[in-house]
């Protein structure tokens, strides 16, 4: 008896619909089936900001505009996630300097990185958007892999399975990379000179 597609294939089949046919109803039901994780990626980023300041449904829904008017052809499941996380970023960094430039640095939005590595669940140091985006920018010119299994695992809230298969990678060489991209960017943020 054949098994039924895990959401993970509908997805991927609802991508290449979209993708390959412009078929909007499968664009339409691929969101339905992902928003919630959406949602949840959002909350998660947003988790110690002010009430006042951005919501996780108005991050999602800012990163899906972005995303929809772009002509990406997304692979998977994975792909999408991953990309949603680049315009989460990217909205996060908009928001943060649209604030700078209006209180003169007075309302920078915070963060917390306590996220990028579920595992050690250690500080949760509040972290300026903007310094996070300089420092992952700068991580990456070091250590490209790295640097995406930290944003992928930050800002899409992809696990570690997920990052090693997208990276072709095995997990254990995810979870040294997050150590290192952990301890990068702590020394970083904190001001560290390093090569």
């Amino acid at each position: 008896m054949p098994s039924s597609p895990s959401a993970t294939d509908n997805v991927t089949l609802l991508l290449q619909d979209w993708g390959q046919r412009g078929d909007v109803q499968a664009r339409d039901r691929m969101l339905e089936l992902l928003y919630a994780q959406l949602r949840e990626m959002a909350a998660l980023r947003l988790a110690g900001a002010e009430p006042r300041q951005l919501q996780p449904t108005a991050l999602v829904h800012e990163a899906l505009l972005r995303m929809l008017e772009s002509n990406a052809g997304y692979v998977d499941r994975v792909h999408f996630l991953s990309l949603a996380a680049l315009k989460m970023r990217s909205v996060l960094v908009d928001q943060a300097r649209a604030m700078a430039a209006a209180k003169r640095g007075g309302g920078n939005l915070h963060l917390t990185l306590s996220h990028a590595e579920r595992e050690s669940a250690g500080d949760d140091e509040a972290i300026d958007v903007l310094a996070l985006d300089a420092a992952l920018t700068a991580l990456a010119t070091v250590d490209r892999r790295a640097a995406d299994a930290v944003e992928w695992m930050y800002f899409s809230g992809m696990r570690r399975e997920e990052i090693a298969a997208a990276q072709h990678v095995s997990v254990p060489t995810v979870d040294r990379d997050l150590r290192f991209a952990r301890a990068w960017l702590k020394r970083h943020l904190a001001g560290g000179q390093l090569a």
